[in-house]
């Protein structure tokens, strides 16, 4: 079980920033899982991967590629109280899912 986190390259967040939002997505994609999937996913160590993205379509893309699949995922809209405009798309996570499952929609991305 593993959880893919895609954060935007193409907007300039900071690195606090970037963590941030990282987390409200991890957070927003294991409340939209299962109960079975977040128990198994806490056993294993919750495994993540922070992966890039380049653009706002792509992030809706993958959201739609793991919806297709059954993978819970979840966008995160920035609330703009720092360093970007409010709502502006910042990451997405998809899973926890199975590792070959969260792979089929994120697998050809780099590593952030």
């Amino acid at each position: 079980m593993k959880q893919a986190i895609v954060a935007r390259t193409d907007i300039g967040m900071g690195e606090g920033k970037l963590a941030a939002q990282v987390a409200h997505a991890s957070l927003s994609a294991y409340q939209d899982a299962g109960r079975r999937a977040r128990k198994k996913w806490q056993g294993e160590g919750q495994k993540k991967v922070v992966l890039k993205g380049d653009s706002e379509s792509q992030l809706f893309e993958l959201a739609d590629k793991a919806d297709k699949e059954g993978i819970p995922y979840a966008i995160v809209r920035d609330a703009g109280h720092t360093q970007l405009e409010p709502g502006t798309v910042t990451a997405l996570a998809v899973g926890p899912a199975r590792d070959d499952t969260v792979d089929r929609v994120t697998g050809d991305l780099s590593l952030y």
